[in-house]
């Protein structure tokens, strides 16, 4: 593995913070209410800054935050596959995305790029990327998912033909809510222990992912955002948002590592939409375009 050194790590954290702007100037265009924007320090090291829109005219919640953490040893959630990582300390980075849209014709989205670095008295650190991106729809537009990976495959295509149906399948089987036996959506790309390139290859495909999510999401709400809809079909999208945060309560590792790290609690769940709701035995009418997702988008599917 290629060793590291300080301004490698430097030029990763300038990159995940221009990101973490460049992502909230895209809501920007759509919403014109004002980030929230909160930096916030760690006792165990590092912090961060979160940015907040609530309660915007096109988006009900949108989370963009950036951490910069660090720690003496790494938690459950980063060990449990790799046993080498046992006992060392870490440096964990990332930016993580979230949009919950106020409209059900514009569909939740979530972006995650991320470095993690080991490090050992004695032996060199052992650093690697890790992320992607995903997009859950309420109501399925087959051209919008095409678009969606598309723009996955060909941001992937220049680090190898094999790199996007591989980190296709990554997604499909880490999206997937175990206990209702369905996906959480349509997919995307995911990927961890990334470092099988040069550093700087592993990073330049990082700012690929990272800059791909804008340009995959920002065409879909445009087209979308002024899509009419009812009560119903808001008050289905609220149903299906159970989903999503069922899964990241339950499986997402991203979510466990913060807890389990003492991370800062109101950043970690900032992933959460505002508004959600359970109904016991929602009832999806025959022949609706509620069964449609259920039939023709939640299921295993290649869109390209």
């Amino acid at each position: 593995m290629q060793e590291i050194n300080a301004d490698n790590v430097l030029e990763v954290r300038n990159y995940l913070l221009d990101l973490q702007n460049n992502i909230i100037a895209m809501v920007c265009k759509y919403d014109n209410n004002k980030f929230i924007k909160d930096e916030w320090v760690r006792d165990e090291g590092g912090g961060g800054v979160t940015g907040i829109l609530q309660s915007g005219d096109i988006f009900d919640k949108v989370g963009v935050n950036f951490s910069d953490i660090s720690g003496k040893h790494l938690p459950a959630a980063a060990t449990n596959l790799r046993t080498e990582l046992q006992g060392r300390s870490y440096q964990a980075m990332g930016v993580s995305v979230v949009c919950h849209p106020k409209n059900p014709h514009v569909p939740t989205v979530h972006l995650n790029v991320r470095l993690f670095i080991a490090y050992s008295e004695n032996s060199p650190p052992i650093w690697w990327f890790g992320g992607g991106f995903d997009m859950t729809p309420y109501y399925g537009y087959e051209e919008d998912a095409v678009h969606w990976h598309k723009t996955a495959r060909d941001l992937c295509s220049p680090y190898g033909e094999e790199i996007y149906d591989q980190y296709k399948k990554n997604c499909d089987d880490y999206f997937y809510i175990k206990h209702r036996s369905e996906p959480r959506g349509i997919g995307g790309i995911f990927f961890d222990d990334l470092n099988i390139w040069k550093f700087q290859d592993c990073f330049n495909f990082i700012k690929s992912v990272g800059n791909g999510f804008m340009d995959a999401y920002s065409p879909i709400v445009e087209k979308r955002l002024h899509e009419s809809y009812n009560e119903q079909q808001k008050d289905f999208q609220l149903f299906r948002r159970g989903r999503y945060v069922e899964f990241n309560l339950v499986y997402d590792r991203g979510t466990l590592f913060g807890l389990q790290s003492n991370g800062r609690t109101e950043s970690i769940l900032m992933s959460m939409p505002p508004l959600v709701k359970w109904d016991y035995k929602y009832n999806i009418k025959k022949n609706s375009k509620e069964e449609e997702l259920y039939n023709s988008f939640l299921v295993p599917k290649k869109w390209i």
